[in-house]
């Protein structure tokens, strides 16, 4: 009978020094594979491959799209590609953001919830924000186990704490016993009973497969009066257990502080761009100014009033930019 043999791992912030402790921990034996998505910026080098192929026993590679997977291997999702598991096979695509990230968590676990249940073990390490909650559920629905790296013992604790806030987790640990815990799921029978796929997780893992594009969403949320901070379409709201996320027809996804986060950013973007174009407009004026001079006061007068006008409004801005009274954009 086979065990938990499919172990699906989500970091962010922390996460490469928690993953290298976590995967000298592994057997060498181990008879499962592991898949990891680390968030990492779409530019990044991908060297994370091989830096836990020198601290591991067991080989870690960044996989090609279709190819299949095997027992004692690591997957790592490279940069700007989600990691995703379709059957006996894995998919490595550029499909929407969840949470603000490709690669991004939740998707791994869904996927991997969807097509092997109860045999996925779901593990959230050090990370902010929310990411791998959502997917934790998914694995949790379909059976499988969640194990959750002691938030006392991440570098950051906002992603565990938040898994253990929304899900009912199977192990709590520090960092040095998860491991050990790994290995002895991947040796444990899975029980007969397997729990049903919820459509919600289908229908998502099939639109992060670009297999469909969520055409009603009705079946699995319901509309809002928001939109998308990504690509400003309509946001959608599902409900998962007490776990409550945001959705657009795109596939962009998003728990509440990720929402939050990235509609921060969108803000602060846009006061930048506001105080950039203001001072553009008042030095415009300056030197218009200077180029009427005396030949012309009361144009050089109405000039003048302009500019100090669009000054006095730059200078409001760049106040509310700089006293971090407008929430932080894209603060991690």
């Amino acid at each position: 009978m086979q065990g938990h043999d499919i172990i699906v791992i989500g970091s962010s912030a922390g996460g490469v020094e928690a993953l290298q402790t976590l995967v000298q921990e592994l057997s060498p034996h181990l008879p499962a594979a592991l898949f990891i998505v680390q968030h990492i910026a779409p530019d990044a080098p991908p060297l994370l491959a091989a830096i836990l192929d020198r601290k591991s026993k067991l080989p870690a590679l960044f996989p090609a799209d279709n190819s299949p997977f095997q027992p004692g291997h690591i997957y790592v999702a490279p940069p700007d590609h989600h990691l995703l598991l379709e059957g006996d096979h894995m998919r490595v695509l550029r499909g929407p953001r969840e949470n603000r990230h490709r690669p991004a968590i939740d998707p791994l676990f869904r996927s991997a919830a969807c097509s092997f249940g109860p045999r996925v073990v779901g593990v959230v390490l050090s990370g902010t924000l929310d990411d791998g909650t959502a997917g934790l559920w998914a694995v949790k629905s379909c059976g499988g186990k969640a194990v959750v790296q002691d938030p006392s013992d991440a570098l950051f604790p906002c992603m565990p704490r938040n898994a253990m806030a929304h899900v009912e987790v199977d192990h709590c640990l520090p960092l040095v016993q998860i491991g050990g815990v790994l290995t002895e799921l991947a040796r444990t029978p899975v029980g007969k009973e397997t729990g049903a796929v919820p459509d919600q997780v289908s229908i998502e893992t099939k639109a992060a497969m670009l297999q469909s594009d969520i055409g009603d969403m009705r079946s699995i949320g319901k509309p809002t009066a928001f939109s998308c901070p990504a690509c400003h379409g309509a946001l959608w709201e599902l409900q998962e257990g007490i776990i409550r996320r945001f959705r657009c027809h795109v596939g962009h996804s998003y728990l509440p502080d990720s929402l939050v986060a990235d509609q921060s950013e969108q803000i602060g973007s846009a006061l930048f761009a506001a105080l950039a174009a203001m001072q553009e407009k008042a030095a415009m004026l300056r030197r218009l100014a200077l180029q009427v001079g005396d030949a012309l006061p009361k144009e050089r007068q109405r000039y003048e009033e302009l500019a100090a006008q669009e000054e006095e409004q730059a200078e409001v801005i760049k106040r509310l930019i700089f006293s971090g009274s407008q929430p932080a954009a894209g603060r991690r």
